[in-house]
């Protein structure tokens, strides 16, 4: 049962939501491909938050 509970734990993805749109840490080693996949993630989140609120936008003023 507590393998299952930890699977269904979502504290994570909210602490990489805010890893990835905090400064770099100048301790970590560094890559150009990680810095583009950041990035990337970066604009998927944006996106999807902006599309979140058009559609809650949407859904109430129909």
């Amino acid at each position: 049962m507590n393998r299952i509970l930890n699977y269904l734990k979502i504290g994570p993805v909210f602490a990489y939501f805010f890893r990835v749109f905090r400064k770099p840490d100048p301790n970590h080693p560094t890559s150009v491909n990680l810095r583009m996949m950041h990035g990337i993630n970066r604009i998927s989140i944006v996106m999807f938050l902006f599309c979140i609120c058009v559609m809650i936008f949407r859904a109430c003023f129909r």
